[in-house]
């Protein structure tokens, strides 16, 4: 499990809050998203699980570990994150873009375990016939499935007594409808593997209502509401979050929100 205990982060002398007393469970096997309107606090919590800042108040574990008892070596080889952020100012091919996913498991010079992580990954996202092209040619879709490589081949092989972690901040950002479905597809068959714990934040509701398992919604720094997608897409908790009243069709185990 990754746990998030009474989490406060705040800034400025104001001590204006972006996180206010925040707890909540993210288990293996399950896709965990977080939703909201902007400003919420979803970009914080995910760099808070991250590690990139550091709460006033509360704990993350990491299992039974507490996050600030990790090395940032050893947190790498076990957590991965995708950020907003994916651009590269520099001339890379995609090959060794992927390869940065690898640098936290070997010093000089990749193994052969390293090279196959990568080109496994390259091919589940469709980018292996890139592998020899500059990066900086390719199209913001093509970049995100390279960088949807790269974070996965970080944590490709599992681990011995230990959970792996795949965080997405806006993983879905440049994506055609197609490849959107293709990559929730993905990790959906990824999860079957339970020593995965992934935590994505998603924009769209139709998808977090087609491919949560377990939802969090923030509003205001604080989490509104969190659980099933069942128990948490309801009239009441969008209009709460959103200021608008959706229009709620289910057909059997599925949820479709429609908005006038």
């Amino acid at each position: 499990m990754l746990l998030v205990k009474n989490v406060t982060y705040y800034i400025g002398s104001e001590k204006k809050k972006l996180l206010n007393n925040i707890s909540v469970e993210f288990s293996p096997g399950k896709l965990n998203l977080i939703i909201g309107p902007n400003g919420a606090g979803k970009s914080t919590l995910i760099k808070a699980i991250c590690g990139q800042i550091h709460p006033q108040q509360g704990d993350i574990f990491y299992g039974e570990k507490n996050i600030n008892k990790i090395s940032v070596a050893n947190m790498a080889k076990i957590r991965s994150v995708l950020s907003q952020n994916i651009e590269l100012s520099f001339p890379l091919t995609v090959t060794e873009v992927v390869m940065m996913g690898r640098y936290p498991h070997f010093t000089a010079n990749p193994t052969e375990k390293d090279i196959i992580a990568c080109k496994e990954a390259m091919k589940l996202f469709d980018v292996l016939s890139m592998a020899d092209r500059n990066f900086m040619t390719l199209s913001g879709g093509e970049k995100q499935r390279v960088h949807f490589a790269r974070v996965l081949s970080q944590i490709w092989y599992p681990i011995k007594d230990n959970y792996r972690y795949l965080i997405l901040d806006e993983p879905l950002t440049f994506l055609d409808v197609h490849y959107q479905f293709d990559f929730m597809y993905k990790i959906q068959r990824l999860l079957k593997n339970n020593d995965i714990i992934v935590i994505g934040v998603v924009h769209d509701l139709n998808l977090a209502a087609k491919f949560g398992d377990q939802i969090t919604v923030l509003k205001n720094a604080s989490i509104l509401t969190n659980g099933t997608k069942e128990a948490v897409l309801t009239k009441e908790h969008i209009q709460l979050a959103y200021q608008l009243e959706p229009i709620i069709h289910k057909e059997g185990e599925k949820i479709f929100l429609f908005f006038d």
